[in-house]
């Protein structure tokens, strides 16, 4: 077999694409060391955004926001935007975070926001454990539960009225008033401007003068692929992902050979034990999800959803609502993931074996006798349903069999059912046809 050739690239378009790769470097470049001289020459104020539950990579992130900042010598001020429901290291990490806010060299500050976010848990104590913090209309301060941090170093704050703080949300007013939060700030931006080390200036807009911060101000995320693990890591994604791949994994074990659904479903179960394991959950109710599929797959070899699906889909469901102890799923992708299991075992699973996988008769004995009814002429094909599951049928020519008939299964032959009416089969056939075949059983090979 002859290699196909492949023509060199042009000189020129190599040219072209070595100068475009050099200008956009220059261009990144350029950017990098013209903010890094702005910072230089007034100073920069730094807002780093943490979303979701803090795990490690928040964690790790925070940390590594502290100690950069401490080494720039730029940076006038680091404000934390913060919308969490809570923590998930443990008590010790919190404790070394809270120290280094702290400890701070460059003034460091909280802000709950935008609207509508929330600080909770051991979120809510970080907010507290800072020199300033902030929170905007809207968003709530507050289910506090366990303190995490040790009070004879960080202080009380949740006495006299506060207490309530420990057990339900407060709002951002009230957190304000009982001491919890500093200032109540709409956006950010205002939030900077009252927080130490921003310088203030007064710029003229439309006539109109406002207060604007000297030093540059920018916004920091975590990188696309550390996000994308920190997104894994929230229950809701984490038991969705576990539940692809359960379903994933099954379907692929009544496949032949490896195919697109086991890649999917190993990758999913890769995300959804790291997720899992991010977060607090109980080792039984995950055995209970994966012993569940076990009940699944007895069902479906035989390609009918009997007792053993609605065993496996009770335990699915209660490990789904039990699987995580403190953050737990959504309603909505609990429903999901339910809902769903259910649609897949009882009929989409089935399906798929008696239309593609159904071959074997392993499993199937139990059919021979069961009767059933004709969806459409069995004339000699057709279908029949049996114990309300699908099958594609076949009868005696002799004995026609008219929708709505009550039929008898007489045989399985691989993916079909072979059926009579309830009253007036062809039995002299069927004899006839065994005793041939036991004819030719009998008859000495040559």
């Amino acid at each position: 077999m002859n290699a196909v050739s492949r023509r060199p690239m042009p000189l020129s378009n190599r040219f072209l694409i070595a100068v475009l790769v050099i200008s956009v470097a220059g261009t990144l470049w350029s950017a990098s060391a013209s903010a890094q001289d702005t910072c230089d020459s007034v100073g920069c104020i730094d807002i780093v955004a943490i979303d979701g539950l803090v795990d490690e990579i928040q964690a790790t992130n925070i940390m590594d926001t502290l100690r950069a900042a401490n080494r720039a010598g730029n940076v006038d001020s680091l404000v934390f935007q913060i919308d969490s429901e809570g923590v998930v290291v443990s008590d010790a990490r919190l404790i070394e975070i809270a120290r280094a806010v702290r400890a701070s060299a460059v003034p460091v500050s909280f802000w709950i926001g935008p609207s509508g976010a929330v600080a909770h848990g051991g979120a809510a104590e970080l907010v507290t454990s800072a020199p300033q913090s902030g929170i905007s209309p809207g968003s709530t301060y507050g289910k506090v539960g366990k303190r995490r941090l040790p009070k004879s170093e960080f202080g009380d704050p949740y006495t006299g009225d506060a207490v309530s703080a420990l057990d339900s949300a407060v709002e951002a007013e009230d957190a304000v008033e009982l001491g919890l939060v500093d200032r109540v700030a709409p956006i950010v931006r205002e939030h900077v401007l009252n927080v130490d080390g921003v310088e203030i200036e007064t710029t003229d807009v439309d006539g109109e003068e406002r207060p604007s911060a000297v030093q540059l101000v920018r916004f920091h995320k975590l990188p696309l692929g550390t996000s994308l693990m920190h997104t894994v890591a929230s229950p809701s994604v984490a038991y969705l992902l576990l539940t692809i791949a359960l379903g994933l994994l099954l379907f692929e074990f009544y496949t032949a050979g490896i195919g697109v659904a086991g890649v999917v479903g190993a990758g999913s179960l890769v995300l959804a034990s790291y997720g899992v394991a991010a977060l607090p959950f109980n080792t039984w109710a995950l055995v209970l999800m994966l012993l569940s599929t076990v009940a699944f797959a007895v069902d479906i070899q035989s390609a009918v959803p009997r007792v053993w699906t609605g065993i496996g889909l009770g335990a699915f469901t209660a490990g789904s609502l039990l699987l995580f102890t403190e953050f737990r799923p959504t309603w909505i992708a609990l429903l999901v993931g339910v809902i769903g299991m259910s649609i897949t075992m009882f009929s989409g699973m089935p399906a798929m074996v008696r239309a593609r996988f159904g071959t074997p008769t392993i499993g199937r004995d139990w059919m021979v006798g069961e009767m059933g009814e004709a969806v459409s002429d069995v004339d000699p094909d057709g279908h029949v349903r049996i114990r309300g599951a699908l099958w594609r049928a076949r009868t005696n020519r002799a004995t026609p069999i008219s929708a709505g008939e009550s039929i008898r299964v007489i045989e399985i032959d691989g993916p079909l059912v072979e059926v009579e009416p309830e009253v007036g089969g062809a039995k002299d056939y069927r004899e006839m046809r065994n005793r041939g075949s036991s004819t030719a059983e009998s008859e000495p090979q040559e």
